[in-house]
């Protein structure tokens, strides 16, 4: 697997080796497009000059061609005229339009021969500039100059100039371009090394810790140095993380604490009876007391246990719902109709004041039980001829549910502990009601597993309600 530095370096040198890459390119393209029309250009000032030489003296460079193509004998006491016109014209051929030499240039070395494509051209009055390619030799620049007479092309001025010197420009920037590419990639190299030691040292600090960290050694925090925003953000959200991490296992170890001494209780009492019982015998009726007893201590711990499973089922990071349309008044009412009878038996009344909201979407099965467990709660602190009342409203987009009773209220300073698991306001009356001190804790997962959330208002001899609200859904909600 290749290493996140590696990676780096190699991204980095490859961009930087494309940036030379396009930068030697242009570079290159650029110089010698310059040079090029440079020279062109020199050669259009020279070809010019000695064709408007040419164009004024059109009868006299006729009378030089003619004394210049007699025989040699003649031609050696050169006139002046002639002397005149090869003073103009040092650096050209002068040729026919069909490509027959006429004048040659003191200062002209060999000329190269014009092709076809070149005279169709020229012969159509057009002025040819085109590099030509010489074996063993150094390439030139030509020019194709037509000199005209009316419409029709009457002579060709063919100038040439070597390209030794844009060659040489050439090769020299390729040397250099080469040497800077070379250097740079040295240094891009280097420079990403360190670069990449940088930006990845917080890293490699965050894994050496976080190797280090165990479920004894959650308190250990994340302390980082590095001078980088997003460094920083990293570290923050780390030790957000530990702290979830240590909240979430400390909050297991006190359930798994509670719950071990809740089971403890129970299995004592058993283990107790039945030592006591067995220590000798007993008649047929004591021996029925000691089982019933037993048999009591075996309820309370199987309510216990199946506190404990649903209690583990649903505080899960994703509960397991079965979402349904569900009438909240509807599902109120069958919860009151199912407690009414032991309402009745300890002789409290049960009022509901229900409006009617929209359908809300939601876990029945999950919905009734933290009803009843609100409802069992209220009963067994609500004295006789006291009063439950169960209210549901709409406020906006809320299905707001709550329960009062006439109990006896609650302390404040219980109030902030009463949905933690095993918590109890009066430990003996809890204990003796057969309450688990899970109910409440239950009902608060429940209410958050459907994005809600509940509280507690009370005041001690008045009574308490508890408050939930749901999120009822939106149009496009119960469309989808």
């Amino acid at each position: 697997m290749t290493s996140f530095r590696s990676r780096i370096q190699k991204v980095s040198l490859s961009l930087i080796a494309l940036l030379l890459v396009v930068f030697g390119i242009l570079l290159y393209a650029g110089l010698s497009f310059i040079l090029y029309r440079h020279i062109d250009a020199d050669l259009l000032s020279v070809a010019k000059a000695e064709a408007r030489h040419i164009e004024l003296s059109t009868g006299q460079f006729r009378s030089i061609l003619q004394e210049h193509h007699q025989e040699e004998d003649d031609r050696h006491h050169d006139s002046e005229d002639e002397h005149e016109l090869q003073e103009a014209i040092r650096s050209s051929l002068i040729r026919e339009p069909d490509g027959t030499v006429l004048w040659t240039g003191e200062n002209v070395v060999g000329f190269s021969p014009l092709s076809s494509i070149s005279l169709t051209e020229v012969g159509k009055g057009e002025t040819v500039f085109e590099t030509v390619q010489q074996p063993m030799k150094t390439p030139i620049r030509r020019i194709l100059l037509p000199i005209m007479d009316g419409n029709k092309v009457q002579y060709i001025l063919q100038t040439e100039h070597s390209l030794e010197f844009v060659e040489n420009t050439l090769y020299m920037l390729l040397l250099a371009l080469l040497g800077v590419a070379i250097s740079v990639l040295i240094l891009a190299w280097i420079g990403s090394r360190w670069l990449a030691q940088q930006a990845l040292s917080p890293v490699e600090l965050l894994s050496t810790t976080a190797s280090r960290i165990s479920g004894q050694t959650l308190g250990t925090r994340l302390s980082m140095t590095a001078p980088y925003e997003e460094f920083q953000r990293l570290a923050s959200a780390f030790n957000s993380m530990l702290d979830r991490l240590q909240k979430g296992f400390d909050a297991q170890r006190r359930f798994v604490a509670d719950a071990a001494h809740e089971l403890k209780t129970p299995l004592t009492a058993m283990k107790g009876n039945l030592e006591v019982t067995l220590q000798r015998a007993r008649s047929v009726e004591e021996y029925r007391d000691a089982i019933e007893a037993n048999l009591e201590s075996v309820d309370r711990l199987t309510r216990l246990t199946k506190s404990l499973l649903t209690i583990a089922k649903i505080s899960g990071e994703h509960s397991p719902l079965h979402v349904e349309s569900i009438h909240l008044e509807a599902l109120i009412q069958e919860v009151v109709n199912d407690l009414l009878i032991l309402a009745e038996d300890q002789k409290i009344t049960l009022h509901t004041e229900c409006e009617t909201i929209p359908l809300f979407l939601g876990d029945r099965i999950q919905l009734k039980q933290a009803l009843v467990n609100l409802l069992d709660n209220a009963f067994r602190h609500t004295p006789a001829e006291g009063t439950v009342t169960i209210r549901l409203s709409q406020q906006e987009n809320l299905a707001m549910l709550s329960i009062e009773d006439t109990g006896s209220g609650i302390d404040p300073q219980h109030l902030p502990h009463v949905f933690d698991r095993f918590y109890r306001v009066d430990e003996a009356r809890d204990r003796s009601s057969g309450g688990t001190g899970l109910g409440l804790a239950i009902v608060k997962e429940i209410v958050e597993a459907h994005d809600g959330r509940i509280r507690v208002e009370s005041e001690v001899g008045k009574g308490t309600v508890f408050v939930i609200q749901l999120p009822l859904p939106t149009r496009q909600n119960e469309n989808n």
